[in-house]
């Protein structure tokens, strides 16, 4: 019986050991990649904005599985795209990152978690009925993505 405990303690070990492993090994990613990876990652959000940005205007039908489909997106998105600026030297290179990104991240990341809030929030009202509430939602969710942008990106 103490013999399974104590194997089972040392697989267990060992699956985190490899876990920790990996996480660590794709932040390794060069600078380069992670410059990439953000334009990438917000390329896809904005994508998923605009979708939703022109149903909620009405000059697109609104869709309600297209635009819970699109919400869900964006807040599978903006849990992503922080991890690009975690990478050294990612604040050189090509770039619209100001350096107060590096220099003050503790600001970053909390203007960074506003948005997956409010992209969560969308994601709730947008699978119910109330397209007034969603409307609403969706420009909460579009100041707090602009609310970075002025403050963290160079144009």
């Amino acid at each position: 019986m103490k013999k399974n405990i104590l194997s089972s303690c040392l697989l267990k070990s060992i699956v985190m050991l490899i876990g920790v492993a990996v996480s660590v090994s794709v932040l390794a990613a060069s600078p380069e990649e992670a410059i990439k990876f953000r334009k990438g990652v917000m390329t896809a959000q904005n994508w998923n904005m605009k979708i939703m940005s022109r149903m909620v205007q009405g000059q697109a039908v609104y869709d309600k599985a297209e635009f819970t489909k699109r919400a869900q997106n964006l807040a599978e998105l903006s849990n992503m795209y922080y991890e690009g600026f975690l990478i050294k030297d990612s604040d050189i290179g090509e770039t619209e990152a100001k350096p107060e990104i590096w220099t003050t991240m503790d600001k970053f990341k909390a203007e960074s978690a506003k948005l997956v809030t409010e992209a969560a929030k969308l994601v709730v009202l947008s699978q119910g009925n109330d397209f007034k509430a969603i409307q609403m939602q969706f420009g909460d969710t579009l100041i707090s993505c602009e609310g970075c942008h002025v403050k963290f990106r160079s144009k």
